[in-house]
């Protein structure tokens, strides 16, 4: 879906982006982004909770904001807005579906430039996208995560493929990382060749995750598995704390571990 296409009214209770164009004691005048900058209202009452004292407080001359349509008008095409009713989640999400349009659309214009198709040719390349994912850059993400596999069914180009992963490479994806302090001792004398051989054979890359083993300090080793969500991060690093504790443990050795916080990175696996 692009949100930039020009639509005639909006649904009361939608999302919308505006831009505030006049400011006055009873409230502001805005035009909506995705409605040919049509003129709406926002009513003072609509913008907080409680008496306002300063409406600029709330609301300023050409900012952009998130709104909710509260009222419209068909035959008058008015429409009534709201800041107040307004969650903190929806106007995060609005600010994501906004932010995915514009670089979906920036990424089609590249493509559009470098492959010297004319825009008939890129509405019809970006029909088939969002006939399988909801936003354009969707399609992109797709493509840096899972490789040019997943635009096998869309009869696309190959020379529109290879511009579509070109393109899909600017993208950094966030990942989940989660790690474990392991302590381990293995009282032979080539203990610290076990040790090493074992947390050796689980590095690299399994079930789209990236393990990594760093030495803390005798008898610490700290793991760290990364993958693209905290689902697979952590039932990866299980397998691999079982595998290691397993092995340790058959060489007549001891070992626990300790987990530490998980974070979000955007390092590639």
């Amino acid at each position: 879906m692009s949100i930039s296409e020009t639509k005639k009214l909006p649904e009361i209770g939608e999302i919308v982006i505006v831009t505030v164009k006049e400011v006055t004691g009873h409230g502001a005048y805005v035009t909506l982004d995705e409605y040919d900058n049509l003129t709406a209202f926002l009513h003072i009452s609509e913008i907080a909770t409680g008496w306002i004292r300063n409406i600029e407080r709330y609301v300023k001359l050409k900012q952009k904001t998130v709104l909710k349509v509260i009222r419209v008008n068909q035959a008058r095409s008015e429409v009534d807005l709201s800041l107040k009713q307004v969650t903190g989640e929806e106007k995060k999400s609005k600010v994501i579906e906004v932010k995915k349009d514009e670089k979906g659309s920036a990424f089609m214009d590249i493509i559009k430039t470098k492959l010297g198709y004319d825009q008939n040719t890129i509405q019809e390349i970006s029909d088939k996208l969002t006939q399988k994912y909801d936003f354009i850059y969707d399609a992109f993400e797709a493509v840096a995560v899972k490789g040019t596999e997943i635009l096998s069914n869309m009869n696309l180009k190959p020379e529109v493929i290879e511009a579509i992963e070109h393109e899909s490479k600017k993208i950094q994806i966030p990942h989940i990382e989660v790690r474990a302090v392991l302590e381990i001792i293995v009282k032979k004398g080539n203990g610290i060749d076990v040790i090493k051989n074992i947390l050796t054979s689980v590095e690299g890359s399994k079930n789209n995750a990236k393990i990594d083993i760093t030495y803390v300090g005798a008898p610490k080793y700290r793991i760290t598995v990364t993958a693209e969500n905290f689902k697979i991060a952590e039932k990866v690093l299980n397998q691999v704390i079982e595998k290691v504790k397993n092995n340790i443990e058959k060489n007549g050795g001891s070992f626990k571990f300790t987990r530490e916080e998980s974070k979000k990175t955007h390092t590639n696996i």
